[in-house]
């Protein structure tokens, strides 16, 4: 895979309309192919540890990452997921705020922190692009204090996964019409930590999902969705873009 990524140009990349280089012209993405290399990561494998020195930033090509924080008493919170498209590391900023580890196997596009915070800053495009993306992250943070703080059992878990199928879809520049499939990349002890639940109502939740024809499930991640808006409504969001992403 990190070969076939090795040679890929920016143009044919599968995250291209989503990511930080989205609104980048010709010229733009040419100074960037100067400045980015690919890096894979096996399923739990740290990318980032919290404080370590940032010599890159980049975006997720494939796979999903986890952000979490350490506690001086060594407890461990799950603060986020990282998805295709998202980007990882600020400009400005010279150390890491969170332990960044992959749950899938993981290919980043990475670019060299210096060259590219020079290259934001002589290219709107990218500043721009990146600005958006730091906004939709904020609403997500807000989106999830309202998971974590208000909706049921039911609600959190039937969200997670939409958060999941809608950011697929989103990648999709073409939906295609009917089941939308998808791997749940944490295990059921990693959903319960990450949404404040037990291990047994996480799966007493995803059964009654899959009981009511919400959700089919193949495995313990494999899940299809025959209709998107139904998860949606039982997720407590609406079906015009209220939900995290």
């Amino acid at each position: 895979m990190q070969g076939l990524l090795a040679h890929q140009q920016c143009s044919d990349c599968p995250i291209r309309h989503r990511a930080v280089c989205a609104r980048c012209e010709t010229d733009e993405l040419a100074q960037m192919e100067q400045i980015k290399y690919y890096r894979s990561y096996q399923a739990g494998q740290t990318i980032i540890w919290s404080g370590d020195r940032m010599e890159f930033v980049g975006s997720v090509v494939t796979g999903i990452a986890t952000l979490a924080q350490t506690m001086e008493d060594g407890r461990r919170q799950m603060v986020g997921l990282l998805l295709p498209s998202d980007f990882v590391g600020r400009p400005g900023r010279d150390t890491a705020a969170f332990d960044v580890t992959a749950t899938t196997d993981v290919m980043m596009c990475c670019f060299r922190k210096k060259p590219f915070e020079a290259m934001m800053a002589a290219t709107p495009h990218i500043a721009q692009r990146l600005l958006e993306m730091t906004l939709d992250e904020l609403d997500a943070a807000r989106e999830w204090m309202l998971l974590l703080g208000r909706k049921t059992a039911r609600e959190k878990i039937a969200s997670l996964i939409a958060i999941i199928a809608r950011r697929e879809a989103a990648l999709q520049v073409r939906r295609a019409k009917g089941m939308l499939t998808v791997d749940l990349p944490l295990t059921r002890e990693e959903m319960a930590d990450y949404l404040g639940l037990t291990l047994e109502t996480v799966s007493r939740q995803i059964s009654a999902l899959k009981k009511d024809g919400v959700i089919i499930v193949e495995g313990n991640r494999h899940v299809s969705i025959p209709d998107l808006d139904r998860l949606l409504e039982e997720a407590g969001d609406d079906n015009d873009g209220g939900m995290l992403v």
